[in-house]
């Protein structure tokens, strides 16, 4: 069925050969060639229960290629969007790890550059909603997660009242490893925008570092390379808190996944016990560092 999607889309020139590409935890992609040369087709439907609009994705990505970020989006409609291939080589943690300072600095970059570029009605990402409503999706669906709701929101609630003002941005929020793509040359790219809304910039900063398992002096260099100067105590204990509501809510985005997507490949359950376990290190690690928060 997708490859007669694919073979039905206008915007091909000549005959096109197609291969499905792996990876991805929620939509499918596949690598087409044709006569112009290569391109990305990737299915995804409207996801109301991860807040995810694909018409919000198109305008993110082409922004994104116009502030000189991301692939060209080549044609885009309804549950489909085609972009440009490149010649990349995808990241992985270890790669992440070993470049805090590049990622810091195309990250001020991205911030800076990309409101100019956005369009239609204005988005926001803010973490903490993402895990209350992610909670009650979970409990009114009855996940077998339950027990760990309240943990999880009380959680959300400690971090976020560590957070410190920031100026608003539009940002990426799915910093994991594999969004990242470096060119032969060297250049860094970004994929994937199905959560870039505006926020702060502490989240990107956040989920980079977590996503990684960056350990407390790559976490420094990301952040110095990113504020241009050593990070005020106030601000690093934002940044450690975000860490863990990045992590809480990657695995309640997996526990999510679990009730409502069926990706080939995707094991839903064992990215959420993954990610349970990094929240349990990042916040024993918080607390002995900044102390409990009186409940």
């Amino acid at each position: 069925m997708s490859l007669k999607r694919i073979r039905a889309l206008p915007c091909w020139q000549g005959e096109i050969r197609a291969a499905r590409l792996s990876g991805g935890l929620s939509n499918e992609s596949w690598k087409v060639s044709d006569a112009a040369g290569d391109h990305v087709v990737r299915f995804g439907k409207d996801f109301p229960f991860h807040h995810v609009s694909r018409a919000a994705e198109v305008m993110a990505a082409k922004a994104a290629h116009r502030a000189g970020f991301a692939p060209a989006v080549e044609h885009a409609a309804r549950g489909v969007m085609v972009s440009e291939f490149l010649e990349a080589r995808t990241w992985a943690e270890a790669d992440m790890r070993a470049n805090p300072g590049r990622i810091g600095r195309l990250l001020r970059d991205f911030h800076t550059k990309m409101p100019a570029e956005v369009s239609g009605p204005g988005a926001v990402f803010w973490v903490f909603h993402v895990i209350r409503d992610y909670a009650r999706t979970l409990a009114d669906n009855g996940s077998r997660f339950a027990a760990d709701l309240p943990w999880l929101t009380a959680v959300a609630a400690e971090t976020e009242a560590a957070q410190v003002p920031l100026p608003i941005v539009f940002g990426h929020h799915d910093l994991l490893p594999g969004n990242f793509l470096e060119s032969p040359g060297g250049r860094l790219w970004l994929i994937d925008f199905e959560y870039a809304a505006f926020g702060t910039a502490m989240f990107d900063l956040a989920g980079a570092a977590s996503n990684a398992g960056m350990d407390p002096a790559e976490a420094r260099a990301l952040m110095i390379a990113y504020f241009g100067h050593p990070p005020a105590d106030t601000l690093m204990r934002a940044f450690d808190a975000m860490q863990c509501a990045s992590l809480a809510r990657e695995a309640m985005w997996a526990m999510v996944s679990e009730i409502f997507l069926a990706a080939p490949g995707a094991d839903y359950d064992a990215h959420a016990r993954d990610y349970l376990g990094r929240l349990g290190a990042a916040l024993e690690s918080y607390h002995t560092r900044y102390g409990k928060t009186a409940s």
